[in-house]
């Protein structure tokens, strides 16, 4: 018999924007790809004030929603009208890092089907933008995808965030990323698509600053499409298919890859989404 679940709502602070708009591609922890993305803090979270100090921290902690999780909608309207149950938690979940086969207790997952769907990232704060009086922090290394709404800021503290000898379960050092080489028509394609990497820094508006982040190709976001890549965004159970075509949508477009039959992944076209 299922439980009514007491519950608490957070308001959002802001959104993340970022140059992956789709699950696909996104790296499955902080830190392993130092992508630039920025978080576009909302009022009344947006005054400058709120930031006062943070300039001294160089990490930070964010708590966030997994926001494309197909059973969030639902989830939602129930918190809202007080029905929500625990009929639909998922007690056990199937980590990607034991094959997509093994079941282990949520909770001692970072799967995204968690009861309160909340995520929680350490990211490097590049800087932070003021732009006609609204905050905007720029940040690298983050594992969110665009539109990713922000819960919570808090500044990373090394003396107790970081332990000495934890012991990391069955994940206890990063995944080996995998050779990727890129076809010549496929270098082609990406050089005909990529902008000059000076940004145009005068005048400056949250607009184009999210722009730039969402959208404009650069030469530098090669080296990172590849190392996307490298952390093989397959699904656990398709990595052992050959020639098989996967496409990570990156900015403004589609990167075709697949398995090449000597081991390594091969970047195949990119093209522009229309």
């Amino acid at each position: 018999m299922s439980k009514q679940i007491q519950t608490h709502v957070a308001p959002i602070i802001g959104y993340h924007r970022a140059p992956l708009s789709q699950k696909f591609g996104a790296p499955r922890q902080p830190n392993l790809v130092e992508l630039i993305s920025a978080i576009e803090m909302i009022a009344p979270f947006d005054t400058p004030a709120a930031f006062v100090g943070l300039e001294e921290f160089s990490h930070l902690w964010l708590s966030w929603q997994f926001h494309h999780n197909k059973d969030l909608n639902n989830q939602q309207t129930s918190i809202q009208q007080g029905t929500q149950t625990d009929s639909g938690f998922r007690a056990q979940v199937r980590p990607p890092r034991l094959g997509g086969n093994q079941k282990i207790g949520v909770f001692a997952s970072r799967s995204m089907y968690r009861p309160a769907q909340l995520g929680l990232s350490v990211v490097k704060l590049e800087r932070i933008e003021v732009i006609a009086g609204r905050v905007m922090l720029i940040i690298s290394g983050a594992d969110l995808i665009e539109g990713t709404p922000i819960i919570d800021i808090k500044p990373y503290v090394a003396y107790s965030d970081s332990i000495e000898h934890a012991a990391s379960g069955f994940a206890p050092t990063a995944p080996i990323p995998l050779a990727v080489t890129m076809t010549a028509n496929a270098q082609e394609q990406f050089a005909a698509l990529s902008h000059n990497d000076i940004e145009s820094r005068t005048p400056i508006d949250s607009k184009s600053v999210i722009n730039n982040i969402q959208q404009r190709l650069v030469a530098a976001d090669l080296p990172l499409i590849t190392a996307l890549i490298a952390q093989d965004p397959r699904p656990a159970y398709r990595r052992d298919e050959i020639n098989t075509s996967f496409i990570m949508r990156y900015k403004s477009v589609d990167v075709s890859f697949c398995q090449a039959e000597r081991g390594e992944l091969q970047i195949m076209s990119v093209v522009e989404v229309v």
